[in-house]
């Protein structure tokens, strides 16, 4: 579907999408942007929201594994925008691939520092302002992994488990609020994080895989943008499969 047949579900609504300048970040940005919504983006690397050639509503170097980062990020954010109607918490990192016994304590907390505390400290940071309004939609990315485990990726399975624990507990505490918290659980995708993935890792993540092929980012995109719409209006502390028919629950 071209841009200009999708729906305008997102008009004149706001959105700050993390780890947004590459990658799955950039393809939810951009679907976002096509049905209306003015996004905003949050990257480590301002640099490469430049070279992606997106045009954000308004762009913000924030490292979510920092809550001071975080918290200037929704300042300036809510300076430039006014508000923060959907958030997208996307940024993540792989780590190593190697069996637990190998695991340097700086690679596991580096780990879940980004993948599971930086939703944590987006999610504190930005929902008052959600309450404040009675509206709100909170997307955070886990994993097949965050389901199943997977070996050589103890850190991020972990990480990502941790991430669907957090979105069902939060939304109980939001259930009153008119903000919602969902989550996704996609399969391996082919992206940037395939340089810190062994081809053996690639492979054995794919055979598993019953469509017999890899994720694609649109795909990620559209479940997002259905999941941050007002459609989306009875469904929370939800995870949406990904999983080209993996998932067994």
């Amino acid at each position: 579907m071209t841009d200009d047949l999708l729906p305008q579900r997102l008009a004149g609504q706001v959105a700050v999408v993390t780890g947004g300048a590459r990658g799955i970040g950039l393809g939810i940005a951009q679907r976002l942007a096509a049905e209306g919504c003015m996004v905003v983006v949050w990257d480590i690397n301002a640099q490469t929201l430049v070279d992606s050639g997106f045009s954000a509503a308004f762009s913000a170097q924030v490292d979510v594994a920092n809550s001071a980062s975080v918290n200037a990020g929704v300042v300036a954010t809510l300076e430039a925008v006014g508000r923060i109607d959907i958030l997208v918490n996307n940024a993540g990192i792989n780590g190593p691939v190697m069996p637990v016994w190998e695991y340097a304590d700086e690679d596991w907390a580096k780990v879940l520092a980004v993948d599971l505390t930086g939703i944590f400290y987006c999610c504190r940071a930005v929902v008052p302002q959600m309450r404040a309004r009675g509206y709100g939609r909170i997307v955070n990315v886990s994993s097949i992994a965050g389901k199943e485990g997977m070996a050589g990726i103890s850190a991020y399975s972990a990480a990502k488990a941790g991430v669907i624990g957090f979105t069902k507990a939060f939304a109980r505490e939001l259930c009153e609020s008119g903000v919602t918290v969902n989550a996704i659980a996609p399969v391996i995708t082919e992206t940037d994080l395939f340089k810190e993935m062994t081809a053996e890792h690639i492979a054995s993540a794919k055979a598993k895989i019953p469509l017999g092929r890899f994720l694609k980012i649109n795909e990620i995109a559209a479940m997002v943008a259905f999941i941050a719409s007002p459609e989306c209006s009875f469904t929370t502390g939800f995870v949406f499969d990904l999983s080209g028919g993996r998932a067994t629950y």
